[in-house]
């Protein structure tokens, strides 16, 4: 019995040895490439994300209850369309009443105008004392100043009417809704949001070190779901984060992109300028070596003993089929130019 076990075990040893010997085989047979310092291009590669030139964070001017609510999220809408409306019963019977005292102070004002009109006229033909004619122009111009005052405060009551109306903006595409039928909307809270889809760009940030060096007046290259674009206008805006210490860079797409959303990911090729920029001593590596998945990017490193492993890296600009590495690798090291080969081979 133990014969046959020690038999077991030592035909399970030759298998492993077997499949080991044929994963270095394998391995032994990837066509790789070494690492070496190269030279990095005039162009700095960084992630950036879509934004909408014109987006509309509509908040409540005033306080009052939900009580229509004409969109949802993903509806387009127009430009004046109303969006929803508030409790506005106070505000409609302060106007009524604003504009009531208006209408009769407008009586008055015609009553003390022919008044006034007749005093002029006896004055004139000293059947009235200059006193009683003044009298008469004094009260004239006291119930014209009224009648000014509440017809401003009969429009401000419109106007304040009003705000409990929430119109669009512009013609778009309402993003977000922050609030439902019946809720109390307070001065300042954000109702929804409405962006512009016709007008989008990219967002980037770039370090302190390379803004002054953007060639902004160069159309970028940029890499958006699977599809390469040029971007219409380069924009630095001239201040720095004080946290990171990091410029925005701004790139307008063309306009009406089919397909494209505020918040996508993207990446963007910025031009640099010659002076200073060609940086010795890069590491870089053929663009076919990368395993990219999503935001993240890997490479499959082999080792000593023809052992493959896969290993993360972070990848910086490009140079043609070149690209360079910022971390995760060191010179002299050995890539699979091959990554499905690599994989396979790395299973064994």
């Amino acid at each position: 019995m133990a014969a046959w076990g020690n038999k077991v075990w030592l035909g399970l040893w030759v298998a492993g040895a077997l499949l080991a010997h044929a994963g270095a085989a394998q391995a032994a047979n990837l066509a790789v490439v070494t690492v070496r310092p190269g030279v990095a291009s005039n162009t700095y590669r960084a992630d950036a994300t879509v934004e909408a030139v014109r987006d509309a964070r509509l908040a409540a001017q005033v306080q009052g209850r939900v009580v229509a609510l004409s969109v949802k999220a993903g509806d387009y809408v127009q430009a004046g369309q109303v969006l929803l409306r508030l409790d506005q019963s106070a505000a409609t019977q302060q106007v009524a009443s604003s504009q009531a005292q208006l209408a009769q102070a407008q009586a008055l004002l015609t009553s003390a105008r022919g008044d006034h009109e007749r005093a002029q006229r006896l004055y004139q033909q000293n059947f009235l004392s200059k006193a009683a004619y003044e009298r008469a122009r004094a009260d004239f111009q006291s119930v014209e100043a009224q009648v000014r005052a509440l017809s401003a405060q009969a429009s401000s009551s419109t106007v304040q009417a009003d705000y409990y109306t929430v119109r669009a903006p512009f013609a778009g595409w309402v993003a977000q809704l922050n609030v439902s039928l019946g809720d109390l909307a307070s001065p300042g809270q954000p109702l929804l949001s409405v962006y512009d889809p016709t007008a989008l760009r990219l967002v980037a940030q770039v370090p302190e070190s390379l803004a002054a060096r953007l060639a902004v007046q160069q159309a970028a290259s940029i890499d958006l779901a699977g599809r390469t674009l040029t971007g219409v206008r380069t924009t630095l805006v001239p201040a720095l984060d004080a946290a990171t210490h990091s410029a925005t860079v701004r790139v307008d797409l063309a306009p009406n992109m089919a397909g494209v959303v505020p918040g996508q990911f993207a990446r963007i090729s910025l031009p640099l300028t010659p002076s200073g920029v060609q940086v010795a001593g890069a590491l870089m590596v053929p663009r076919a070596a990368l395993v990219v998945r999503g935001e993240l990017s890997a490479v499959y490193v082999v080792h000593a003993q023809n052992q493959v492993r896969l290993r993360q890296v972070r990848v910086g600009n490009s140079t043609g089929e070149q690209v360079e590495i910022l971390s995760g690798l060191q010179g002299g090291e050995q890539v699979a130019l091959d990554p499905v080969a690599a994989a396979q081979a790395g299973k064994h």
